[in-house]
This record gives structure tokens, C-alpha cells and sequence, in this order.
């Protein structure tokens, strides 16, 4: 079976869930230079991934060669998603593709996305059509002959509708002449009208001006494809909705540290504030657990009196673990749980399970105080469930305090190599507002592959985002400086603390 599958504008977030259902279970997933990286992310790890990536001026695959990669992987007995950007069945060639497959005796599918003129215009504060302004919309190609080299739309029969907001894709590259052949069917020069590049992603841009002058507008602004041109009355609305391009973070572009399958939950937090987010998975996190551990520890829970998690990592991998060997929850007896910080405690609760302590400050310093100040620890058995680079500081001081401290290692942080990586090609030519560090690992990291980093003459230095204490301590040992640092430990405060620091004015160092 083929799924032609829209994969939407841009922002992953726009991808119906009928897209991401198909993404999670199929065999072979076949996509376009368009679909955001992160939606390829929902696939299976043993999911083969084929790029057929297209863009102006550069096809990597020939149209006809696509058409046979999906005919010949259906055959051969695989769920295929054909991902293409937008809208299969709008100006995305899915109608070619799906008579292909007809012809072939392929059973296919159709899974509607979000076409790229419709995130224009909500992303560019443009209603399409309006009461009393616009009655009707139309969607054209500016996308020209190859053999002739002239566009393939008569314009002059566009630029006399009355009433009619105008929606051009593929335009880029002839604009001028476009502009100059819907004005020579009718269009008067004043009409208002917007072009919108990179709808619905942190790096938007747009910019506005009457027909006659849009084109100059482009050139001084530099907007290349993708882009969509939104020609109309309605246009004048931008002034007023354009609430997309007033978020906090629009405009930024931040890099991500984390590892890549927990960059999702702070990507999605600043793209929702506006930001255009870059990953550079510095470290990866791996479940590594010791057989002859786990038999020393499980049949003993009940007999220990506290069980400490340092990470949201090490709930994640000691439950699975559990999971494995109990099929009982309460064979965890009475124990009593304890959590670093708010991140940790959410996975906890997330198995109706009671955090009975938390640390103010979530540190391995703070938990420790906490868990001294109960008065419990004297002879009394603790778990502490950690990863291989933990710092000792908590069991050293629970040791202090006469409690007997077993460890229990669940997964490995590795320091990745990014030397190959794509993203440091793109970090190194356009930098960033700011670098978020989520741990000391992705600072060691980092410092590690300095000259894999190193910005292109004139690109700005991006400010150093520190989630608390001990990674502000980390990035000082580095030999760098953290320009901002959460209040307190957290996603949300990280965050909080990245606005406040982009807001103030910057010191020239």
C-alpha cells in the first residue's frame, strides 16, 4: 500500500493525525526536501528513509525514477508513505504519482495536508477571503515550461477578477514578470499585496507593498523559495493580524543541545514562541543496564526505604526494566520516591505514583539536604538510580549522613560525533541568537568539538543558555561563559530566562 501523505507548510506541528499514524507503522517512508526534519522522527528506527528531495533549480530524483521507487517498494510487500510537502493534490504533482500507481495495480491512499497558501496566509495574518472584501480565491503556478522557458499560466486573464484574492506558488524566480503581466491584464498597480517565505517556521520572513512596487520589495529583502505571493484587498490585514511575527521569539534562532530524542519537548516550546530552532545532539542517551545488577537489586526493593531518581532518563529506563520482571506495580512495596527536580517527578506521577520529596533546588547537592532533613537516612537502605556520568556528590553526602546507598546504573550518556552533521554546516554559516545547554555532558561535548563549531567570519556569537548551577559550573570549567541562567532547573524556566535575555540590549564585548 502507498499513502500519498501531505506533510504540511513547514511547522511539524500542522501534520494531521492521520499523517503521524501512518508515519509511526510504515516500512518505508519516501520524502521531499520540504517535510521538516523532525516529522521523520515518528518513524519506526528500522523504517527505511529514501530522499527524494526537490527545490528550485536542483531535482535529486527525476520524477519518473520517484514514481518507480513507489511502485517497486509496494510491490515488494511494504507500506509505503509517500511525504510530500503541503498538500499532495495541491501543485505537489501527488495526482501524477497516484495515476502512476493506478496503472501499476498499486492499492493507494490520499492523506490530505496543510497547503503552504493557507499557512501564508494565517502565519502572514492574511485572511484569503473576507466578507465585503474578498468573495473568492485562486490558486496559481507561477512554475514555468522547462522546454520553452516561459511560465505556463496566461496571467493576463488573473488580472482583471473582481473581488478575488490571488495566491501564487513558485513565483520566486520570475516574479517581476509576473507582477508586470497581471498589471498588464488589468490589475491596478495599488493593490495591496504580501509575500510570505518560509511560512509557519521560526525563519519566516515576509514583506509588504503595493503590486507595482513588490517586486523591489523582494529584491531589497532578499526573500528567495519558498515563498507564496497573496495578491488582494485582503492583504491590508496584515498590519493587523499579523500575530505571528510578534511572538517573543520570532525572529531568533536558538540551538538545542539536548539529546535528539528529548529535544522535541524544548524545540516545541520555543517554536510555539516564535523561534526557528536548530539541533545539534551533543550527547546521545542509550538504556544500559547490568544484568547481574538488576538481580542483585529487584528482589530486594522491598526491603529498601528509599528510592531516588536523578533524571528523567533513569525513571524512564528503571520502569521499563521493572515492567520487564514484575507485572505488578505494587511489588514495589512501601518505598518511599524521591525526584531531582520537576522534570523527573512529571515521570514519576505519570505512573500514579506519589513524589513524597522534591528538592527546592534541583540539584544532586539540593537532593541530598532534602533527603538529610527528614531524619530518615540513618541505616536506612537507599536506591539511587542514576546514569554513567552522574556526579558521586549525592551519594558521597547520603553516605555522610549513615545511610547504606546502593547505585543502579540504567543508561549511558555518550558524546556524540558531529563533524558529519549537517546542522554544524548550517550552524557555522548562520550561527545563532543562542546555544541552550541542558546538561554538563552537552557542555563537555561541545567543548570537545569546538573546531567542528567554529563560526564563518562575521557571523554572530550566539549567547550560552545554562539550565542551572551545575551546568553554569560545567560551561565555566569549559573555558566559557553562561550569559543566562534558568531561575531554577526547567524546560519552561530555561525558556523564560532566554526571552528575558534576548530582550535586554546586548554589550559589545
Amino acid at each position: 500500500m502507498v499513502y500519498l501523505v501531505g506533510a504540511g507548510p513547514g511547522d511539524p506541528g500542522l501534520i494531521t493525525v492521520r499523517a503521524r499514524e501512518l508515519l509511526e507503522r510504515c516500512d518505508v517512508v519516501v520524502y521531499d526536501y520540504l517535510v521538516h526534519p523532525a516529522l521523520l522522527a515518528n518513524c519506526r528506527p528500522e523504517a527505511r528513509r529514501i530522499y527524494v528531495g526537490k527545490k528550485a533549480g536542483f531535482h535529486s530524483r527525476p520524477q519518473e525514477e520517484i514514481e518507480e521507487i513507489l511502485v517497486r517498494e509496494a510491490e515488494a510487500g511494504h507500506s509505503v508513505v509517500r511525504l510530500k510537502g503541503g498538500d499532495p493534490f495541491v501543485f505537489g504533482r501527488g495526482g501524477e504519482e497516484a495515476r502512476r500507481l493506478a496503472a501499476a495495480g498499486v492499492p493507494f491512499a490520499i492523506i490530505p495536508g496543510v497547503t503552504a497558501a493557507l499557512a501564508a496566509g494565517a502565519y502572514g495574518g492574511v485572511p484569503l477571503t473576507l466578507r465585503n472584501t474578498s468573495a473568492s480565491v485562486v490558486f496559481l503556478t507561477g512554475h514555468e515550461d522547462p522546454a520553452k522557458g516561459v511560465p505556463t499560466t496566461d496571467w493576463r486573464r488573473y488580472g482583471a477578477l473582481p473581488d478575488a484574492t490571488l495566491v501564487i506558488y513558485m513565483a520566486m524566480g520570475h516574479l517581476r514578470q509576473v507582477l508586470l503581466e497581471l498589471q498588464a491584464g488589468g490589475l491596478a498597480p495599488a493593490t495591496p499585496s504580501v509575500v510570505v517565505q518560509w511560512a509557519s517556521l521560526g525563519r519566516q520572513r515576509s514583506v509588504a507593498a503595493p503590486v507595482s512596487a513588490l517586486a523591489d520589495a523582494v529584491d531589497k529583502a532578499a526573500l528567495t523559495a519558498p515563498a507564496v505571493v497573496i495578491i488582494g484587498e485582503v492583504a491590508k490585514e496584515r498590519e493587523t493580524l499579523g500575530w505571528f511575527e510578534r511572538l517573543p521569539l520570532f525572529g531568533r534562532r536558538v540551538v538545542v543541545t539536548r539529546a535528539g530524542s528529548q529535544a522535541s519537548a524544548l524545540r516545541e516550546k520555543l517554536e510555539v514562541l516564535g523561534a526557528e530552532v536548530l539541533e545539534l545532539p551533543l550527547i546521545t542517551i542509550t538504556k544500559d543496564v547490568s544484568k547481574q545488577d538488576l538481580a542483585e537489586v529487584l528482589p530486594e526493593l522491598g526491603g529498601y526505604d528509599w528510592l531516588v531518581f536523578t533524571s528523567p532518563n533513569g525513571v524512564r529506563c528503571f520502569f521499563e526494566e521493572f515492567r520487564r520482571i514484575f507485572d505488578d506495580i505494587r511489588s514495589l512495596g512501601l518505598i518511599r520516591i524521591a525526584c531531582v527536580g520537576e522534570a523527573t517527578a512529571r515521570e514519576v506521577a505519570a505512573l500514579h505514583l506519589r513524589v513524597e520529596l522534591q528538592p527546592e533546588v534541583a540539584t544532586a547537592e539540593g537532593l541530598a539536604d532534602a533527603l538529610i532533613a527528614t531524619g530518615s537516612l540513618d541505616s536506612a537502605k537507599v536506591l539511587v538510580v542514576t546514569g554513567n556520568r552522574n556526579r558521586d556528590t549525592l551519594v558521597r553526602k547520603l553516605d555522610e549522613a549513615r545511610a547504606i546507598v546502593d547505585l543502579l546504573p540504567v543508561y549511558r550518556t555518550e558524546l556524540t560525533d558531529l563533524s558529519d552533521e549537517a546542522a554544524v554546516a548550517e550552524f557555522r554559516a548562520r550561527g545563532a541568537d543562542a546555544v541552550l545547554f541542558a546538561s554538563s555532558s552537552a557542555v563537555e561535548s561541545f567543548a570537545q568539538q569546538a573546531k567542528h563549531l567554529q563560526l564563518a567570519p562575521g557571523v554572530r556569537r550566539p549567547l550560552a543558555g545554562s539550565i542551572g548551577p551545575q551546568t553554569s559550573a560545567s560551561l565555566k570549567a569549559a573555558g566559557l561563559k553562561a550569559d543566562f541562567e534558568a531561575k531554577k532547573p526547567g524546560l519552561d524556566e530555561l525558556v523564560a530566562a532566554l526571552i528575558h535575555s534576548l530582550q535586554r540590549p546586548r554589550r559589545v564585548s
